[in-house]
């Protein structure tokens, strides 16, 4: 029955992975996650400088993604001209980005927040990123990270 149980969960996520949930504009603009609007998105440097005095806040930004998870597409970063960096994760697990979406802008809707993650977590993270063995054995220290957590996207044609 257990066995019976996990094969039948197994196929509900791999449905779920495959599941189009992405959906187009008449502009080109393509909304992943949860539809969202454009209204009220801060810029990247806003979002960050409301960051240092905030723990965690209600947010919809828009900024250039500067990595994706070449595996999956389960993460990005952001970036902006001021180097300013965010790690951005999706809600539930529950869509990925397109793996060649490097450098173009988004708009996320979602949460800011921050954390420190893990020196496994951060070699994962590389590892993904396609990162050689010795960058990644380099890492050696947790780090402090502005994050968002995003419930909605729109990829900026």
């Amino acid at each position: 029955m257990k066995n019976i149980l996990y094969a039948l969960f197994s196929v509900l996520v791999l449905i779920s992975c495959q599941a189009d949930v992405t959906s187009q504009d008449a502009a080109g603009n393509k909304f992943i996650g949860e539809k969202i609007t454009m209204d009220g998105a801060i810029d990247l440097g806003t979002m960050v400088n409301k960051l240092a005095t905030s723990e965690k806040f209600d947010a919809k930004v828009k900024g250039k993604i500067d990595a994706v998870c070449q595996a999956k597409g389960c993460w990005m970063n952001l970036v902006n001209d001021e180097g300013n960096e965010v790690f951005v994760k999706f809600k539930d697990y529950g869509f990925f980005m397109p793996l060649d979406c490097a450098g173009k802008e988004v708009v996320l809707e979602g949460y800011a927040f921050k954390e420190v993650t893990s020196v496994d977590e951060l070699r994962h993270y590389a590892e993904d990123n396609g990162d050689t063995p010795e960058q990644i054995a380099a890492i050696t220290e947790p780090k402090e990270e502005l994050k968002f957590m995003a419930h909605g996207v729109i990829l900026l044609q």
